[in-house]
């Protein structure tokens, strides 16, 4: 049989010219998990290992595939550049699960590729079908599982065309909005021999894929916004996702302090203005116990890459407020959320680093307009002074308060400040001795927001979420994110690799991070990194959920356990199965009760563990149980 043939492998197949085009495009990293239809793909890394050396790309075995494309978001989050993730079949597609929406929801460019069962069933091609799985593992359209998650899906059907497949697909992924794409093959065609001339003609100049280009604001919405700004008397910015381009958040902190603009972040993703900012307001996930208090009387407020500025049920602005929504991807969300509407004055479509360059630039033109024709300014007038003085009395006032509570160690138990508060001193302590790289990944969920306050971020791409709400993003991440930074201080100039990746989870968050194949990735790939894990014993988000709509239901009084959102009364020791996934490479301790001085030893020895002698570190930190 044909489908089964022990033959030698011939160099030009059409997975040779798959490899290729990928390492030609830039993707350097495959996390992957094998399945029955990628035979062509491991005899051509072994062809690739004894020929060259060494496989064109470096590959990532991945126990788990949640676990494979949330290592791949965190490279693809630190280094900018997509990386690829192989899969098995519908079983493995499906297996992606809710990494999936993270990496849609987080704009991650991504290339995913799975394989497909055998379409021949009697030997007529090589690959034809020759295992039993291979006929229940065959479904009519195996990429609706992912569309609509999906920048991009295609099926790879021939070699004469495979190279420009997969260079669409990326230039489609590295444009705005980015976010994965999906790539699928039948095993025959995978393994179809290719003719040396198409070879050498799919080496197009990767010039002719480029990304599309960031665009500006028209003329028109430029006018209308900066007038609107400067005239108003409470003005007000809200974003969320700005400092994913680091290079945008200079003009947006020259537009605050020129006229003196409170800046609200609202469900942050990644570090988008320094903590110690002055006109820093506040970091805000929505909930009314940390409302916007700018919002009700501003009237002019600039939304500005931000899914989601306010709930309208929590708090909202006022109706004569002019609101200015400015997005580089989708600013209506048409295609990734079915029902999302801000009442706008006006909405742009328009890159932000561009957008707000515009702005800043306008408004100085403007007024040096005014004081020419009436002699007076706005900048700098003392209605700016007097709002700027107001902003900079608040963000000492915020962060007095937050001293306060990372001080505070009167109770039971360790609180979230308590335990946050001394993991930024424990990395300032060894950053400002060693001058290290540190990269925080937060997967806190009901904890979000102290999280991002005790940590008070200050470096422009320190501090990441997954940008979605499918939990166990975290560990997987935190080995992508590590290697990722090895590539990139090879390829920026000035960047260096990480020595200390933290990674801070709830313990549902732990749980669903599949601990099991990450601490062996992260041992085998020497990618250590610390875990933080907030243990307050079950899923506190489902009953903040249930007290939102029933404050004083019959649920109101119930423990976690009762109403089965808890994981007591005996909670597994996470640090210790952590410790045995890694084959007792790792180290783990738990921590309990409310000592400042051992969270304070503690922490320095878990930090140590990792920086020193280049192996994870986990503590399970108790809190007040839900």
């Amino acid at each position: 049989m044909v489908g089964s043939a022990d033959v030698p492998s011939s160099d030009d197949k059409l997975i040779t010219l798959f490899l290729r085009t990928l390492a030609e495009c830039g993707i350097t990293h495959a996390f992957v998990n094998w399945g029955s239809d990628h035979p062509a793909l491991l005899e051509e890394l072994e062809r690739q290992r004894i020929e060259d050396g060494k496989t064109s790309l470096f590959i990532v075995t991945c126990p788990n595939e949640m676990v494979a494309l949330s290592s791949a978001q965190g490279y693809a989050q630190v280094t900018g550049k997509p990386a690829a993730v192989i899969v098995h079949v519908d079983v493995g597609t499906q297996a992606l699960a809710g990494a999936i929406h993270n990496v849609d929801r987080g704009q991650t460019p991504v290339l995913i590729y799975a394989g497909a069962s055998a379409f021949t069933s009697n030997g007529e091609l090589k690959g034809s079908r020759n295992e039993w799985i291979m006929w229940i593992q065959d479904i009519p359209d195996q990429a609706a599982i992912v569309r609509q998650y999906m920048r991009h899906t295609a099926q790879i059907n021939s070699s004469h065309n495979v190279a420009e497949v997969v260079k669409r697909s990326l230039q489609i992924a590295t444009s705005h909005p980015k976010g994965p794409v999906y790539l699928w093959g039948r095993r025959e065609v995978m393994e179809a021999e290719v003719d040396t001339s198409v070879l050498d003609a799919a080496g197009q100049d990767l010039r002719q894929w480029p990304f599309v280009e960031a665009t500006a604001l028209s003329p028109k919405a430029l006018t209308a916004v900066a007038t609107a700004l400067m005239k108003a008397t409470n003005p007000l910015i809200i974003t969320s996702s700005l400092g994913r381009n680091v290079d945008a958040v200079e003009p947006l902190l020259a537009l605050s302090t020129l006229l003196a603009i409170p800046i609200v972040i609202t469900c942050p993703s990644v570090v988008n203005v320094p903590f110690s900012h002055p006109f820093l307001d506040s970091i805000s996930y929505l909930n009314p116990s940390v409302p916007n208090k700018h919002l009700a009387d501003a009237d002019a407020i600039l939304v500005i890459d931000s899914d989601l500025p306010w709930i309208p049920t929590v708090a909202k602005p006022s109706d004569k407020a002019r609101v200015f929504v400015v997005s580089g991807a989708d600013p209506l969300k048409a295609s990734s959320i079915g029902s999302w509407h801000v009442a706008a004055e006006m909405i742009c479509q328009a890159d932000a680093q561009v957008a707000l360059t515009q702005i800043v630039e306008r408004v100085s033109h403007l007024d040096e307009q005014q004081r020419r024709s009436v002699g007076e300014q706005i900048l700098g007038s003392r209605i700016v002074q007097d709002r700027g003085q107001l902003l900079k009395d608040a963000h000492t006032a915020w962060l007095d308060g937050l001293e306060d509570r990372e001080r505070d160690f009167s109770g039971v138990h360790l609180t979230v400040p308590n335990i946050i508060g001394g993991l930024r001193r424990a990395i300032e302590l060894y950053t400002s001795s060693r001058g290290m790289e540190t990269l925080v990944l937060s997967e806190a969920i009901s904890n979000y927001g102290a999280v991002w306050e005790h940590l008070r971020p200050e470096v422009l791409g320190s501090v990441l979420t997954s940008g979605g709400s499918a939990l166990g993003w975290a560990l997987g991440a935190s080995v992508g994110a590590y290697l990722g930074g090895k590539v990139k201080s090879h390829q920026v100039e000035g960047a260096r690799p990480y020595e200390l990746v933290v990674a801070i989870v709830g313990d549902g968050s732990f749980m669903f991070g599949v601990p099991s194949s990450a601490y062996w990735m992260a041992r085998k790939y020497g990618t250590p990194f610390l875990t933080i894990v907030l243990n307050n014993g079950g899923w506190k988000s489902p009953k903040l959920s249930m007290l939102g709509v029933y404050p004083s239901g019959l649920g109101s009084q119930a423990i976690g356990e009762r109403l089965s959102v808890g994981f007591g009364p005996d909670s597994p020791d996470f640090s210790q199965i952590a410790v045995a996934a890694s084959g007792g490479w790792a180290w783990g301790k738990r921590v309990a009760g409310s000592d400042a001085t051992a969270l304070e030893e503690v922490l320095a020895e878990a930090v140590n563990v990792v920086v020193k002698e280049r192996r994870c570190a986990i503590l399970d930190c108790i809190l007040e149980s839900i």
